[in-house]
């Protein structure tokens, strides 16, 4: 058995998010919304601070129910800056506000989880580092979906932060060729799962339209 990717660490909050979550494939527009503002909330932070209070972020912003965070206002705001089991950042809170409205039209138009799979045929790209200083921060790929999202409307959804939760949704099989889990979400991903999501979330989506 190979060694795990080396940016993992001791903790076992961080080994169990690194052997069941990371580069895993996830397909639910939702799911990818919530983990693209908690990427947000990473910006200037390490990502075990904001995994160590997922969970307290989850009942925070009711769920990362979009529909429910789009139509918050300065009320809320003044809630969560008050809130210590989350990062209380006036600009990132506000952030995810406009990012839910942004969601909103996305989902509304085309289908985030589309909007976001479908540059790369719904197949995670499969890179092969050997050596974590190989590892890019950000590609043309997340500069152009960053591009995007901020002229849909988002906020704290850099290049370097897309690129980031690219790896984390599986988009990309970023773990080193070293790490047992390399081969696993190499694994799924050979399963057509993506085709299969794609089928089902367009089946979904089209209902009763």
């Amino acid at each position: 058995m190979g060694e795990r990717c080396g940016w993992v660490g001791r903790e076992e909050i961080y080994i169990a998010y690194h052997d069941s979550e990371w580069g895993v494939p996830e397909f639910d527009s939702r799911a990818l919304w919530e983990k693209l503002v908690l990427d947000g909330f990473q910006a200037g932070l390490s990502w075990i601070t904001i995994l160590k209070k997922r969970e307290n972020f989850r009942v925070a912003f009711e769920g990362f129910d979009p529909h429910v965070i789009a139509g918050w206002g300065a009320a809320e705001v003044g809630r969560l800056l008050e809130d210590k089991g989350i990062v209380r950042h006036r600009g990132k809170i506000e952030a995810t506000i406009t990012n839910a409205q942004a969601w909103l039209e996305i989902e509304q138009d085309q289908g985030f989880a589309e909007f976001l799979w479908g540059r790369i045929g719904w197949r995670p790209v499969q890179n092969g580092w050997s050596r974590l200083e190989e590892v890019p921060a950000q590609t043309p790929l997340s500069r152009e979906i960053s591009k995007d999202l901020g002229k849909a409307g988002f906020r704290f959804c850099g290049p370097t932060i897309v690129y980031a939760f690219m790896q984390a949704v599986g988009m990309v099989n970023d773990h080193l060729i070293t790490c047992p889990r390399h081969a696993d979400c190499a694994r799924i991903a050979a399963q057509d799962r993506a085709v299969d999501a794609r089928r089902l979330y367009g089946a979904e989506n089209n209902a009763g339209k």
